[in-house]
């Protein structure tokens, strides 16, 4: 979320007291002391709120709005009158200011009303992005959510392996939505127009796999839990990998799948047939800095489901979350969403209990980890990632009984 406002107000007096309480909050405040200082940071991009007072010479805030509205009608325009503009304001109000605030504002007052517009204006640009995602076709940026260096590494790799006609493996722990990858990597082929067909490998008869094949056809088939199949289903499988199949084989798998293959459950030819090109999926105790990009996801999508709107979510809870482990990945996020919009948030219940220093270390502890894993261990190389002094690094390490060498892989 953008933390940038814009303050225009020509009394220096006000604005630099405006600025202040701003910046003590972390906002970043952008000033003018007129309309036509402000009018180049206004802009249908500008991902921030406008904060304007209503009495100023020449162009005054009511003109402001005006034009912001004419750039963009989801631009937050909050407007500071005094009292005797309060009719004024009201008038504005029902034209489209976001609201208004009297003067002398109380910083709390402030505070709050800003917060609520730039909470606002993150989730019209947001929208904003996802349908354009939309019309572009970009599966993967639609699809897989999170910023970190892993779900980049994850996006781009779906788009790679999309891009080649051969099997692919889509592997990852229970609940990090090997499926979904899956259909990312179908989506973002030459193949997306042409079927998609999933299926389960528990029970599967040979007859059952080819009538899959063939609705498949030009399109894509997708296996979940490949090492699941019957004996007999995998040898079937294997020669028609062998003779060529008219659609592609994308196989999926929560197992450790060359432990399967040396017990026997695994057919060899099978497996080498759909290794070749692998994609891993990071669990969520990989990359907890993306468990409030998910977090505000699933409550979005839940609060949709449930016909209910979409509740405040603090700080303090988003802290809660990323100080747990979450084995059950994505799948138990979606399911503390959705009960976090019911009103039972009882998935954190415990970690907010711990008290905020006790969760900002078990977010340092996470992120540590985080960083290792990305970089296969090597300590020098995450303390840089994480621009953190090799000392310090190594310090923080020691105190939380991390060894850098149980994440070389």
């Amino acid at each position: 979320m953008s933390v940038r406002v814009l303050v225009v107000d020509d009394d220096a007096a006000v604005r630099d007291a405006v600025v202040q309480t701003l910046e003590l909050a972390d906002l970043e405040p952008l000033t003018a002391s007129s309309f036509v200082a402000a009018k180049d940071h206004i802009t249908p991009d500008f991902d921030g709120v406008i904060l304007s007072d209503m009495r100023m010479p020449g162009r005054d805030g009511f003109h402001l709005l005006q034009y912001a509205l004419a750039q963009d009608t989801d631009l937050p325009v909050i407007l500071l009158t005094g009292q005797g503009d309060i009719p004024m304001a009201v008038d504005a109000m029902a034209k489209g200011a976001f609201g208004f605030l009297e003067k002398p504002c109380a910083p709390a007052d402030l505070l709050a009303t800003v917060e609520r517009g730039l909470k606002t204006r993150a989730l019209v640009l947001e929208n904003r992005r996802l349908r354009a995602l939309v019309q572009s076709g970009d599966a993967a940026e639609r699809m897989l959510f999170g910023q970190s260096e892993l779900a980049q590494s994850l996006r781009a790799r779906a788009r790679q392996l999309a891009a080649v006609e051969t099997q692919v493996l889509v592997q990852g722990a229970p609940g990090t939505g090997v499926s979904k990858v899956a259909e990312v990597v179908h989506l973002c082929s030459a193949r997306s127009k042409a079927p998609f067909v999933k299926r389960a490998s528990a029970g599967m008869e040979p007859e059952t796999l080819r009538e899959a094949v063939k609705e498949a056809q030009d399109g894509s088939l997708f296996i979940d839990e490949i090492s699941q199949l019957p004996a007999a289903t995998q040898m079937t499988l294997a020669g028609a990998l062998e003779s060529g199949l008219r659609c592609r084989l994308i196989a999926g798998s929560t197992q450790d799948l060359q432990a399967a293959v040396e017990s026997g459950l695994l057919n060899a030819d099978l497996y080498y047939g759909v290794a070749m090109m692998p994609v891993r999926i990071p669990s969520l105790s990989e990359r907890p800095e993306d468990i409030p990009v998910l977090f505000r996801h699933y409550v979005e999508q839940a609060a949709e489901q449930a016909g209910l709107g979409v509740p405040e979510i603090s700080s303090e809870h988003l802290a809660a979350l990323m100080a747990q482990d979450w084995p059950g990945n994505a799948r138990s996020l979606m399911s503390a969403a959705m009960r976090f919009v019911l009103g039972m948030p009882e998935d954190v219940a415990k970690a907010t209990e711990l008290g905020l220093s006790e969760q900002l270390a078990r977010v340092e502890r996470a992120l540590l980890i985080a960083a290792l894993g990305r970089q296969n261990g090597h300590a020098s190389a995450a303390a840089t990632a994480l621009k953190l002094p090799r000392k310090t690094f190594y310090d923080k390490l020691a105190r939380y009984g991390i060894r850098a060498e149980d994440y070389r892989r």
